[in-house]
């Protein structure tokens, strides 16, 4: 507990405080556009805090993806558009509730929902992070070739719907984190005689190009049909429209219950991801429920199912970051280019090196949750009126804030130049369906992969006979063929069934 009142007493300075609102409210505002989702926002908002303490960087970043989660429910709810795929569930019975003019209920419960996955994700962050890290220590270069190999294999089979684009991405992001000088033999990679290359690719444009940028001009081509649905619908005058009753409590807190127990679940599994957690509380809430029938249709309990597994996941993600410096999904990965930038290295030995700044982040998780409840409370109408803004004054904007980061923390106009090649390299991904989030993912572990991949064969004289002195190696190798065998059967057998569907 030490630890971990210190790390409250850090975030307890008026700065820091005013950052994680801050974080909050822009997280919240970006969340209720359609389209731009957390990934996005915490991408561009990282060059910007190049200049503050790391406590207070990590701490806004954390807010904003907080804010974000949970404002995506607002677009989802009013316009039966969601600000990111992970809400899609929310448009099922929020929209009908909007419709039927109850759309400040569901927007209140959808808030609720949110804080308390949050929460309790939040703390089962601290609970369980720390135990993780310290087994994590005892992993050496052969097991933690193995678990990344495991790790890519599972984020690249439930991150794109074929698991061959999934490990072609994760390949990709590999093949591209080798450009630079090698660290052991000094030799240039892939340079082409360019000095900005001698140091290899920065995380920053790279990120923001294939997040933020190809989703800017995936919305510009879309722009008409996007700008078409931004018409508000009209509010019910009744105040048990606007109102939660208890009966409503004790009919949803069942559903947030298990929402947020699965968002905590696939927050700590690597690849799954938000989108699978709504979905899968979702479809277990209405399959709970005893007259099924009403989803789809305004069921409360499915805004509140949807949104605490949604939230639920941000928070529990870190897990993996904390404990072993794996990011298990987009916004972790973005993460750590914050972290390297402020000279800290996420994994296990983030306990020992850097106590202070980790207790500081947990206290800020906690305060960036109380945080969301009394701004998403209180700035339910102007949120909601966030959403009729024009994407004419959207995508510049945007593209200004990434120019103008990428520029500051990624080399200058090379660095810019990078950040236009990868968004559109981005736009290709997301046309041709291959995964961007396997492809950054791979990027990110594709230093430490090769480290350890070059120490594995050092240790076994690259001999795989020699493996089975190393168990926890062969249990992830093997868990590894099994995860690429039974994800390749799932896919095989849902595109038989969309084929005869479409014969049909």
């Amino acid at each position: 507990m030490e630890p971990l009142i210190a790390g409250f007493d850090a975030v307890l300075d008026i700065n820091i405080v005013l950052w994680i609102a801050a974080g909050v409210l822009l997280g919240y505002v970006v969340g209720a556009i359609p389209g731009l989702g957390k990934s996005m926002a915490t991408a561009v908002a990282i060059p910007l805090t190049f200049y503050i303490e790391p406590l207070a960087s990590i701490s806004f970043l954390v807010g904003i993806s907080k804010g974000s989660a949970a404002g995506s429910a607002v677009s989802a709810i009013l316009l039966n558009t969601p600000g990111e795929a992970s809400s899609a569930p929310t448009t099922l019975d929020g929209y009908p509730l909007a419709r039927q003019g109850k759309g400040q209920k569901a927007l209140k419960m959808g808030l609720f929902a949110s804080v308390i996955g949050d929460f309790t994700a939040t703390v089962t962050l601290i609970a369980i992070a720390e135990p993780l890290a310290r087994v994590a220590l005892l992993i050496g270069p052969v097991e933690l070739t193995a678990i990344l190999m495991f790790s890519l294999t599972f984020i690249a089979g439930l991150s794109a719907k074929s698991l061959s684009k999934g490990l072609i991405s994760g390949l990709i992001g590999i093949l591209i984190a080798t450009v630079g000088t090698e660290s052991e033999t000094a030799i240039e990679r892939f340079t082409f005689d360019t000095l900005e290359l001698f140091d290899g690719l920065s995380l920053i444009p790279v990120a923001v190009g294939m997040l933020a940028v190809a989703e800017m001009i995936r919305q510009t081509a879309n722009r008409h049909e996007i700008d078409s649905t931004t018409e508000l619908l009209s509010k019910s005058q009744n105040k048990a429209d606007k109102t939660i009753s208890w009966s409503e409590w004790r009919q949803c807190l069942p559903a947030i219950a298990r929402g947020s127990g699965i968002g905590i679940g696939i927050g700590i599994l690597p690849g799954l991801g938000a989108t699978v957690a709504s979905f899968l509380s979702y479809g277990m809430t209405q399959r709970a429920a005893k007259d099924p029938e009403r989803f789809g249709k305004g069921a409360i309990e499915g805004v509140a199912a949807a949104e605490s597994a949604d939230n639920a996941v941000v928070p529990s993600s870190f897990v993996p970051l904390f404990a072993l410096g794996i990011p298990g999904n987009v916004v972790a990965a973005i993460m750590i280019g914050a972290f390297l930038m402020h000279g800290v290295t996420p994994g296990p030995l983030i306990f020992t090196e850097q106590p202070k700044l980790i207790y500081g982040i947990y206290a800020a998780m906690i305060f960036a949750s109380v945080s969301l409840l009394v701004i998403g409370y209180f700035g339910q109408q102007f949120f909601a009126r966030v959403v009729q803004v024009p994407l004419k004054y959207i995508v510049p904007v945007v593209l200004f804030l990434c120019s103008i980061g990428t520029y500051l923390q990624g080399g200058g106009v090379f660095g810019v130049g990078v950040m236009v090649v990868f968004g559109v390299f981005g736009f290709l991904f997301n046309k041709l369906q291959y995964s961007f989030v396997t492809f950054l993912i791979g990027f990110v572990i594709g230093p430490s992969f090769e480290l350890s991949l070059r120490q594995a064969l050092a240790l076994t004289d690259a001999d795989a006979a020699n493996l089975t002195n190393y168990p926890i190696a062969i249990f992830f190798a093997l868990l590894t063929l099994v995860a690429a065998f039974g994800i390749a059967m799932r896919q095989r057998a849902l595109s038989g069934v969309q084929k005869k569907e479409s014969a049909a």
